[in-house]
Parts: structure tokens; C-alpha cells; sequence
């Protein structure tokens, strides 16, 4: 689909459309068929979700799809469809159903844009990318795609082996954090809970440390929280909010965390109710902290529609609204 990509919009510019690479794959969009075609070539299917005005997207399509060895293996291992996550076009999907972009977006559950499945040889999701990945996260994810190594490796462990990334070899403290020990469990009056996952060694992580929590915007959503935070790979004594006791790795390896940073927004009766797992500036952050303090979940199910009408909210009261600030 081309002009999925268009304008990156800030308060007070607008960048041109951005579309994906010419070798992304014009198709009918039934993907029983695009599955089979691909597996006949030797491929497999990496379905991209987007929308318009996501830097994010912007992202992937400017840094990511311009490096020359993740073009290269994109193009020969995969075989590259863009949907968007507002669309109205005809989708047939693997199991056969017909229904159009928007509500396959809203049936697969994607809040994030971009969002990438990658589909094996029967139509099963291989590896699912919610959000943008920086250039060597993404080119390891599409070498476990191309490998075929979801069945015998979680993608986590994968790229924990293959990435060593310049950053900082121990943890960040910040003063809003919890110490231990970990009674996740919410009883009577009690907040939201917010459970930030982080290992050494991740670049993702330092940015949010150095520059997300440091925003007012972000420290006044914490605040409404009880915040911890947990290294992913640590064997830290906690007790979940289902009662159960555990560890941090555990409890990670429980609820599926395959990125850092994770994080998992909990209501005040201690259900999981929205995560975030890649990369994102202040802005998204605050507004994923918003989403569930606000109760927004509860009343708008896209969190890209919460998004946009509180950007909209902003823009009137003459607030600046930078998406990538």
C-alpha cells in the first residue's frame, strides 16, 4: 500500500509523506494466498501495521529500511505487506475471515504503530514487533524470522545473545521506585501499579532514564502509581498481584516480556490492563500512564484514538504538541 506513511505532525511543522520502500509487495491482501506464495519462494510474510502521522514509522521507514544489510535481508527472506491500522480496505486473513484493516488491527489487538507480524508457512505468527526497534534490534529480529528459531529459542533470549549494546552496564535508581520486598498485590485505596522490566547493558533504557524520567509530564502520571522496577533476568523474591509468589524472571518469563524496556500498567485491582515494549518518547510514555490513571481504557479501546484526542485537547489549549520531543 503506498502513502501509508504521511506527514510526521508537530505543533508547528509538517514533514512530508513518507511511504515504504518500493520492494514492500502490492497484493490483493488475501493472505492465505500471500502465505503460500511466499513459503513457495522459500519466505515468509512480514505484515506491517502503520498509520499516518507516526513518527515511529517515520522511523523504521527513514532509519531502519535505509541500512543496507536490513534491506537486504528484508527483501530476501521476506516478503513485505503494509496495512493501515485506520484503513477500509478488504483484508482475507489466515484463518479465512474477511474483514478490512481497521478491524483486523483492532481483532490482532495493535496499539502501537509501527507494529510488525511476521507470519510463517501455515499463517501462524512467527514473531510479533509491537512498536519501533532500534536498526540492531530489528536486523537480529529479522535474522530469527529468516533462521526459523521460534520454536526452539524465545526471541528475549535470542536477542539477549546477539546484541551487546553501548550502554550502561549497571540499573538506574530513581527516587519513585519501590524497594524491595515486592508485594505487587492491591488491596483497598490503592494505586495503580506500574511495573517497569530493564536489564544492563540497553540503550533504550538509558534514553528513558536520562530523558523521559526526567519530564514533568511523565513524573506527574508516576506519581498517581506505585512504581518497580525489575531487572529481567534477576532471581528477586516477589509476591505477584495475583498472590502467587515468584521471581522477577519468572514472573517476566510468565507474562511473555520479550523487551526491554517493558512496561506493564496494572489497575488498582492488580489486572494487567496495557503494556508498552519498545521504543517511545515522553510524550507516548506519559500517555500510556494516562490511559490506565485516567481510566481511559475503560471508556476508548484504541489507545492510538486516546492518543490523538488528547493531543487534540492539547492543540487547544494552545499547548505544544511535539510527538518525537
Amino acid at each position: 500500500m503506498k502513502g501509508l506513511i504521511a506527514a510526521l505532525a508537530l505543533a508547528s511543522s509538517v514533514v512530508s509523506a513518507q511511504e515504504p520502500p518500493a520492494w514492500f509487495s502490492e497484493s490483493l491482501l488475501d493472505l492465505r494466498e500471500d502465505v503460500a506464495e511466499a513459503a513457495a519462494k522459500g519466505k515468509r510474510v512480514m505484515l506491517y501495521f502503520g498509520q499516518d502521522g507516526c513518527p515511529y514509522c517515520k522511523r523504521l521507514m527513514e532509519v531502519n529500511f535505509r541500512q543496507a544489510a536490513i534491506a537486504d535481508k528484508a527483501q530476501r527472506h521476506l516478503v513485505a505487506l503494509a496495512l493501515n491500522i485506520w484503513g477500509d480496505r478488504q483484508v482475507t486473513w489466515t484463518d479465512g475471515a474477511v474483514t478490512t484493516e481497521k478491524r483486523l488491527a483492532a481483532q490482532l489487538k495493535v496499539q502501537f504503530t509501527p507494529t510488525l507480524l511476521f507470519l510463517d508457512e501455515r499463517g501462524g505468527v512467527a514473531l510479533r514487533l509491537n512498536g519501533y526497534h532500534p536498526p540492531h534490534q530489528f536486523e537480529a529480529a529479522l535474522d530469527y524470522v529468516s533462521e526459523k528459531l521460534e520454536k526452539k529459542l524465545a526471541f528475549r533470549d535470542y536477542l539477549e545473545k546477539q546484541t551487546r549494546e553501548p550502554a550502561s552496564p549497571s540499573l538506574h535508581p530513581q527516587p519513585f521506585f519501590l524497594p524491595p520486598p515486592h508485594d505487587l498485590r492491591r488491596g483497598p485505596g490503592a494505586k495503580p501499579l506500574a511495573v517497569l522490566f530493564e536489564t544492563p547493558f540497553c540503550a533504550q533504557c538509558d534514553e528513558m532514564h536520562a530523558v523521559a524520567f526526567k519530564r514533568p509530564e511523565v513524573l506527574e502520571q508516576l506519581e498517581r502509581f506505585d512504581v518497580v522496577r525489575l531487572s529481567l533476568s534477576a532471581s528477586e523474591a516477589l509476591t505477584t498481584p495475583e498472590s502467587r509468589k515468584s521471581d522477577a524472571a519468572a514472573w517476566a518469563h510468565a507474562l511473555r516480556v520479550g523487551y526491554v524496556p517493558t512496561l506493564l500498567l496494572f489497575d488498582a485491582r492488580g489486572r494487567e490492563v496495557f503494556r508498552t515494549e519498545a521504543y517511545l518518547r515522553p510524550f507516548h510514555i506519559a500517555g500510556a500512564l494516562d490511559y490506565v490513571s485516567s481510566g481511559g481504557y475503560l471508556r476508548e479501546p484504541s489507545f492510538q484514538r486516546f492518543l490523538q484526542a488528547k493531543a487534540e485537547r492539547m492543540r487547544g489549549r494552545g499547548e505544544r504538541v511535539d510527538l518525537w520531543d
